[in-house]
């Protein structure tokens, strides 16, 4: 413990618990499941809280799993944890890395990883959900588990609220939620208003017109078509975006054709918008949809390009006074050496806020360092932190060890202030 640490009311956990939940991490780690296809992970989750006494509702929103466990008068306090993988394939050479496969929401085949962390994420509120359990006496109210499907792909927090997650369960006093970040393991990055940036992805037709790759005159080409719209959209953010503002615009897929010589009559964009402003997020996508019609114009396309929304996440925004009490509650806890106050808002993007925003309650989101210390110390003296694999590289997996001990401590922490330091004055 840190010189300027304090005791907590409610317990570290024990090695015998970290030494459980690390096999099961490693298991939900080796068998990751893509978005709303969480059925083991959540059976898994149902199965733990269970165990625990909590009462459990199962199927939310599909594959979503609430627990409740209420211990008198006191606050309600909801702690999230989001469980699916990526379509991509894990290069971790890790014993536990995925070589798992299955299809993705577009009917494709993919190799599965979890790269962002969301298996530390389920092995953080497995340990937590358990110490709270086992402590009743320390802390009074309700404490609301959710473990959420769907995150990568915005469906989950909405599914759930769709499925009458208001009126099926209490209304919390505040909402809380935590994602491993490459930071060094061991620090707790928070930042009060807006934490993370808006988020919305679109799938996009672009419409051409067959032909033999010997006779491109009888064609309208729409690979060239889809490669021009590309370069200009890189146009967007250096140029209709101030230098003062910041935006993300990103091609993420890009198909067309399936031989040489034949010139197909359609391509397939998937682009992905990063903002933090809404009229910024406004003039972005105006911006991309005019160059995706003017190209098709240009090219002499057959008919405007089709343009359908994928996934929107909104922005994250911490609400300020909560967020200086769990700040405060990190501090105590872990001393002031390794808690941070995050300068920017992250360009990463999250569907926890939903939660806060539909029953009109306050909302923290906070970030845990999964990477090891003495690589992130080496990568900052070399000046190489770049370099280290982020969320979403198929590379990218926290070392476990203080990750999964400090994720647990930390949504101890932040529910404390709710459920023992506020609920001891009720």
């Amino acid at each position: 413990m840190p010189a300027d640490a304090a005791p907590a009311a409610l317990p570290d956990p024990s090695d015998d618990l970290l030494a459980e939940l690390e096999e099961t991490y490693k298991d939900i780690h080796a068998n990751p499941e893509l978005s709303m296809q969480e059925h083991r992970t959540s059976g898994i989750a149902a199965a733990w809280l269970k165990k625990h006494g909590y009462e459990v509702t199962e199927g939310v929103g599909g594959t979503g799993v609430v627990g409740l466990l209420r211990n008198g008068d006191g606050a309600t306090v909801l702690l999230r944890a989001d469980m699916d993988a990526l379509p991509l394939e894990e290069s971790t050479g890790l014993p536990y890395a995925s070589d798992k496969t299955g299809t993705d929401r577009f009917g494709q085949a993919t190799s599965i990883a979890h790269a962002c962390g969301h298996d530390m994420h389920v092995a953080w509120m497995m340990g937590a959900t358990r110490i709270l359990a086992e402590n009743r006496d320390e802390w009074r109210g309700t404490v609301m588990a959710v473990f959420q499907p769907g995150e990568e792909t915005a469906q989950g927090a909405h599914a759930m609220i769709e499925d009458g997650m208001v009126k099926r369960f209490p209304k919390p006093d505040v909402t809380l939620g935590q994602h491993v970040m490459p930071l060094s393991a061991g620090q707790i990055g928070y930042r009060p208003g807006t934490m993370l940036s808006a988020g919305d992805s679109w799938e996009v037709t672009l419409f051409g017109r067959g032909a033999h790759g010997s006779m491109p005159e009888k064609s309208v080409d729409p690979v060239v078509m889809a490669a021009a719209a590309v370069m200009r959209l890189q146009t967007v953010v250096s140029r209709e975006v101030a230098m003062t503002d910041s935006a993300v615009v990103t091609v993420g897929t890009l198909r067309a054709g399936t031989s040489d010589n034949v010139i197909p009559d359609q391509a397939l964009l998937r682009l992905n918008v990063r903002t933090f402003k809404d009229q910024v997020r406004e003039r972005v996508l105006a911006a991309i949809k005019r160059i995706l019609e003017a190209e098709a114009s240009a090219s002499g396309a057959p008919k405007p390009p089709k343009c359908s929304v994928l996934s929107q996440w909104p922005l994250t925004r911490n609400d300020a006074a909560a967020t200086g009490k769990v700040a405060a509650a990190f501090e105590r806890r872990f001393g002031s050496e390794c808690v941070q106050e995050i300068a920017a808002p992250i360009s990463a993007s999250e569907d926890f806020s939903l939660f806060g925003s539909v029953w009109g309650v306050p909302a923290v989101f906070w970030a845990v360092g999964g990477i090891d210390p003495d690589t992130f110390k080496k990568a900052e003296k070399t000046g190489k932190v770049d370099e280290l694999p982020v969320n979403h590289s198929p590379d990218f997996a926290p070392v476990i060890e203080p990750t999964l001990r400090v994720g647990i401590e930390a949504m101890l922490a932040a529910a404390s202030v709710w459920l023992v330091d506020e609920g001891a004055k009720a």
